[in-house]
């Protein structure tokens, strides 16, 4: 059964041949609709944008996309050129919203043949999305990616470690969200998100509030979403050598970028000898850590003065605290 919310077009929407649970019309407050339906079972609902009191304000759209399934939502758009605009659909779509239309036989359409990202790519500008994402969603939040280069590098579990110092030591609110793998499932906790790469807009709104977003990106190339990256390197034999075989040209291409070397036990001399032959810097050395202990990790603490979430202590001596680290 469906459910039709309708306004100014009220009288196309009566022209609508389906089964319906629940119709109502007039203007309603976000907050309404989303008390009056979060809990209520429909099939699809057809949502006049208009019947949502101040529409034009992205953020009621938004509560919109946070809510409810947006999957079961087909909006129905005036057709007028700002909500037609590619500007306006690549918000939508950012949210996970990829059912729109302007007109009856558009609705009719989506009820049998709902889009998927894939049908709805081809609008959204990747200039406006960012855009969105950064400066109107995320605000003042940091967005940090994190990648493995070499197979099992750790990016799951320091993403892990990571979200959890941020949380218990600085009391900062973090979110993490792994992309095309379900992985974060097994640490049980509901602000670990999995999602693909193609809803990964409508993941980052929902954790908008986050002091911290923690990506881990896993296999994928588009990093734009991210204030910053890391590429985590395995620095043992076997898995440099697989590294080069598999590409010969990956120093060049992480020339300039934030290399970490994970599950590391080089010295200082060894990280000398590493950036020589890989001719390129490394950003940290991080040692093996266990991800059961408790309490203050001084250094994940360092390693994220060193990203800028946090504020480092000043060093008297450079390089003196735990011997391993290289500023």
């Amino acid at each position: 059964m469906n459910v039709i919310i309708a306004n100014e077009a009220k009288s196309t929407l009566a022209n609508l041949d389906i089964d319906v649970i629940k119709s109502i019309d007039g203007v309603y407050d976000v907050d309404e609709l989303v008390d009056m339906f979060k809990n209520f079972f429909f099939a699809r609902m057809i949502l006049d944008i208009t019947a949502i009191k101040d529409y034009q304000n992205i953020t009621n759209l938004q509560k919109i996309s946070i809510n409810l399934d947006t999957a079961k939502i087909i909006l129905l758009l005036p057709a007028t050129p700002e909500m037609s605009s590619s500007s306006f659909l690549s918000k939508l779509i950012s949210m996970g919203i990829y059912n729109f239309t302007t007109n009856l036989e558009g609705v009719k359409y989506l009820l049998s043949h709902p889009n998927t990202y894939k049908d709805v790519a081809h609008i959204q500008q990747l200039s406006d999305l960012s855009g969105t994402i950064n400066d109107k969603v995320m605000g003042g939040t940091r967005v940090i990616g994190i990648k493995n280069v070499t197979n099992h590098a750790g990016a799951t579990t320091l993403i892990y470690m990571l979200k959890k110092e941020l949380e218990q030591t600085y009391g900062m609110t973090a979110y993490a969200i792994e992309l095309n793998r379900h992985d974060f499932a097994y640490f049980n906790d509901k602000n670990m998100i999995s999602t693909t790469e193609q809803d990964l807009g409508a993941a980052l709104l929902k954790a908008k509030d986050a002091t911290v977003v923690l990506v881990d990106l896993n296999d994928t190339d588009d990093d734009s979403s991210c204030g910053d990256v890391l590429y985590l390197i395995e620095p043992s034999s076997i898995q440099l050598n697989k590294l080069m075989r598999k590409n010969r040209r990956i120093f060049e291409d992480l020339k300039g970028k934030k290399i970490v070397l994970n599950k590391s036990l080089l010295k200082h001399s060894d990280i000398m000898d590493f950036e020589y032959e890989a001719k390129t810097k490394v950003f940290y050395n991080l040692p093996p850590l266990n991800e059961r202990e408790t309490g203050k990790n001084p250094i994940l603490g360092d390693l994220l003065a060193k990203i800028g979430i946090i504020k480092g202590k000043e060093k008297e001596d450079e390089g003196k605290i735990f011997g391993l680290f290289r500023r």
